[in-house]
């Protein structure tokens, strides 16, 4: 097959593809054996699908009810194109019997539009609105899949890795943002094995790079005292948005950024030395001049003194995990959370904030006890340790694989 991301190529019986694919999917279900007939791109889907103790027959978690599903669709960045998704695919996916969909970044299905009758048939697996086709918790589907290889891709058939969607062909591409190239999330076109053709692959990554244009002319552009956006989630070098410009922080500049994103009232030398610095030997002189080469990087006009402040609103990543648990989004605050606050640093007021940060949202989702949600967690870097969110996924899922495992090596190891 000359495009490995492609499912058929123009001309190939559906039907007799379709039944190698279903024998192939039982012999790796039943034996773990995976045979050359499979695609690499799926073949290797279905091994994290099996490590992630996906099982075959499963079907998806609606993780967002209508109340909460509607807030977030109203905040999420890809809103903004979908009048641009129904203009390009909506009449595509309902003249053939299709449907669109928009998922974000967690894989978790924002819109299903199209054919009304796919629709009905597409609610017995529960692709609507609000549920979770992540690959971790749904095993190889198309959106899915483009979120955990961030790429377009195209699945077909008995290539999905739950039964009950096999069905079913799909084809989808990532959506990044066009100026921090964060991904966002995912479109995708759904239908039968018409599909199946590298027209619909094309089609979608055409519609996704039209998106990323889209929100590129109609994002605000930052002006003079505008909101600087701050990403440190998840790096030890923060990034930083200001007006249209965007620039990578060193260490010292990510932590001071952070700090004084925390007190817009400003902070004197003295506080910022005992937010930056452990030890107490360190000269004020120190923080200063960290300061003066972080006011040429960004400008006297943002860096003023006496006390030291940023002069723009500062919209981070981190506020907006906040803001999301303080609210009791949980799912979409574990959404917005790539990763601890600038993790390397040893800066006492990051180091309290990034704590209290992963302390809340690990207790937030031990309440829950969701447990795609805890699962999440804990196959991330930064769970694979976390004996508290280890145990609680035990509680809800005891007969997961290796749960109960890594629940006694962490207390063996943890003397917990």
């Amino acid at each position: 097959m000359s495009d490995p991301w492609v499912a058929l190529t123009a001309g190939a019986d559906p039907v007799a593809r379709g039944r190698v694919l279903r024998h192939a999917h039982e012999a790796f279900t039943s034996a773990g054996t995976v045979g050359r007939p499979v695609r690499g791109v799926v073949a290797d889907s279905w091994r994290r699908s099996a490590r992630a103790s996906v099982s075959p027959d499963t079907t998806a978690h609606v993780d967002l009810a209508d109340g909460d599903l509607g807030t977030y669709r109203a905040e999420h960045p890809l809103a903004p194109a979908m009048p641009l998704f129904r203009e390009l695919m909506g009449a595509y996916a309902r003249d053939g019997d299709h449907l669109l969909a928009v998922c974000d970044a967690r894989g978790t299905l924002l819109w299903v539009e199209g054919d009304s009758g796919s629709r009905r048939r597409a609610g017995l697996v529960n692709f609507v609105p609000g549920a979770r086709w992540a690959e971790s918790a749904m095993g190889t589907n198309a959106p899915g899949t483009a979120l955990t290889l961030d790429r377009p891709v195209q699945v077909f058939a008995a290539e999905h890795f739950s039964r009950p969607v096999q069905p079913w062909t799909c084809a989808a591409a990532p959506v990044h943002d066009p100026a921090t190239g964060r991904l966002l999330g995912a479109v995708d076109i759904t239908g039968g094995d018409g599909l199946a053709h590298p027209h619909s692959l094309a089609f979608v990554q055409a519609v996704a790079r039209a998106a990323e244009s889209q929100l590129a002319l109609t994002a605000p552009r930052p002006a003079q005292g505008d909101t600087l956006r701050l990403s440190a989630l998840g790096r030890d070098e923060a990034l930083l948005l200001v007006a249209g410009r965007k620039m990578r922080l060193s260490r010292r500049h990510s932590e001071i950024v952070v700090v004084l994103a925390r007190h817009p009232e400003g902070l004197t030398g003295d506080e910022l030395l005992c937010a930056l610095y452990e030890d107490e030997s360190v000269e004020p002189v120190t923080v200063r001049a960290e300061l003066a080469r972080l006011r040429r990087l960004l400008g006297t006009e943002l860096l003023r003194s006496r006390p030291y402040r940023l002069t723009a609103p500062v919209d981070a990543d981190f506020t907006a995990v906040e803001r999301r648990l303080g609210s009791g989004a949980v799912t979409a605050a574990l959404s917005a959370y790539t990763g601890p606050l600038l993790p390397a640093s040893q800066a006492p007021a990051v180091a309290r904030l990034r704590r209290r940060l992963a302390d809340g949202l690990r207790a937030s989702l031990v309440a829950r006890r969701d447990p795609d949600l805890l699962t999440d967690w804990a196959r991330a870097p930064w769970g694979e340790d976390d004996l508290v969110v280890w145990r609680a996924l035990a509680g809800v899922r005891p007969r997961q694989p290796g749960v109960q495992a890594q629940v006694d090596a962490l207390e063996a190891e943890q003397g917990g």
